[in-house]
Parts: C-alpha cells; structure tokens; sequence
C-alpha cells in the first residue's frame, strides 16, 4: 500500500473512533464523508467500506470506558437497540444497494444537513 493511502485509512480510523468516543456519533458519519474525499470512493462503496469496520466491536471499548468511569449505561436497553439495530441494517442495506450511488449520497447528505440543523437550534 501506498503511504498515502496508510496515512489517509489512519486518519480515517483515528479520526472516526475518537469523535464515536468524544460525541457518540455513529463512525459511519464521519468514516463515509472522510472515505469520499480522501479515498474517492463512491457513497456504495464507502457506506459498505463503513459498515465492514463496525462489524467488529470497536465501540464496545468506548462504551466500557463510560462505564468504567461510573458513566450510566443501560445495557439491557442497549442489548435490545443491538438486536434491532441488526435487523434494522439488514433492511436498510438490502434497500441501500438497489439505490442509485448518486441519489444514495444525496439522501445521506440530506439525513445529515437534517440532523445537523435540529441539533444546532435545539435546546
């Protein structure tokens, strides 16, 4: 691999695990982006790219130092949300990959701009 592309999936990783730990952001919200313009993947491949990596527990780390430093955590509720959450993706990525890659990156773009501005003018 070039060391451009190392530095860049470092950045990535980096980058993605440290906001999901700071603000409890989805990786896939900084990770997608990130992949898109450093990478020049298109929206299919770096939704899936994204996916891949959260395949493996990375966040249970984060949320076992919350709780560790006596954070509350509900893990009977978090189970539950796990369960659907899986069945949610499933749903999710057999519609994801019937869709068109650049209407895909403008629906992503569109649930961000959303978020984003309910979160700004919220309380």
């Amino acid at each position: 691999m070039h060391f451009t592309l190392i530095a860049s999936l470092i950045i990535i990783g980096l980058l993605a695990g440290m906001l999901s730990g700071f603000l409890g952001v989805g990786g896939g919200v900084i990770m997608i982006p990130l992949m898109l313009i450093l990478l020049g993947m298109n929206q299919h491949e770096a939704q899936g790219t994204s996916l891949a990596v959260l395949a493996v527990p990375v966040t249970f780390i984060a949320a076992y130092t919350y709780h560790v430093s006596g954070s509350p955590i509900n893990w009977r509720y978090a189970g539950l949300i796990a369960v659907f959450f899986v069945v949610g993706g499933l749903i999710g990525s057999k519609f994801a990959v019937s869709v068109p890659q650049n209407i895909l990156k403008k629906i992503f773009a569109f649930v961000l701009l959303v978020v984003a501005v309910k979160m700004f003018f919220s309380k």
